[in-house]
């Protein structure tokens, strides 16, 4: 059994870069943006991964990773299945948290807002810009169902590939974009001794953002 003081002795220092106030955009996503881009130079391995937070009807919070797909003025777009637990929790209780986490760079961005979804047309786009692999499993899975075996699932998969033999597969109605719009954007910085810099950007009126300084 792993001994609880070796995970506490775990530790790293950060002091690659700061996050200031007066080299803060004053726009949360042309910041975020600022850091996207950076984050693609850095050569990050599946850079767009996130933690994304849902809650269900009796207020509980879960959590996964999935891919940011989408970046726009409005917020951010990722895909999932509509049907599946996250789908149905957004499509009934409409608010979401995002987090990334670019160890490289000692940098975390927390994305707090409402969900959307986004038009059938930048969905049905996205859907065939997909490997015919992906857009088969957008069939043959029941996302976050129960299924009896492996050997059920690959069938289900088998099944859904003979059926679009011909290559040409539509996307499934229930399947699609969300966008998170967001009213929150934390910018975490880590700095030495754990005196992190932290700005929080909150939505005020129109295309107005306030920034403060969190302490850490």
């Amino acid at each position: 059994m792993t001994n609880m003081s070796d995970i506490a002795a775990i530790r790293k220092e950060y002091s690659q870069r700061q996050l200031l106030e007066e080299n803060a955009h004053a726009h949360a996503m042309k910041q975020f943006e600022q850091w996207w881009q950076e984050a693609l130079a850095s050569d990050i391995e599946e850079v767009n991964a996130c933690t994304l937070a849902t809650i269900d009807a009796y207020q509980t919070p879960s959590a996964r990773i999935v891919l940011l797909k989408g970046i726009d003025p409005t917020g951010l777009v990722f895909f999932t299945n509509y049907e599946s637990n996250k789908g149905q929790e957004l499509l009934k209780y409409p608010k979401a948290c995002m987090v990334f986490f670019w160890k490289e760079l000692e940098r975390q961005i927390r994305v707090s807002g409402s969900v959307e979804s986004i038009a059938a047309a930048e969905s049905d786009t996205y859907f065939q810009s997909r490997p015919i692999e992906s857009q088969l499993g957008a069939w043959a899975s029941q996302q976050s169902r129960p299924v009896e075996s492996r050997q059920a699932l690959e069938a289900q998969f088998e099944q859904t590939k003979n059926t679009y033999h011909n290559g040409n597969v539509p996307r499934p109605p229930h399947w699609g974009g969300f966008r998170l719009v967001p009213v929150s954007i934390e910018f975490w910085q880590g700095r030495p001794g754990r005196m992190h810099d932290r700005l929080l950007y909150t939505k005020e009126y129109g295309d107005a953002w306030q920034i403060r300084r969190l302490q850490p």
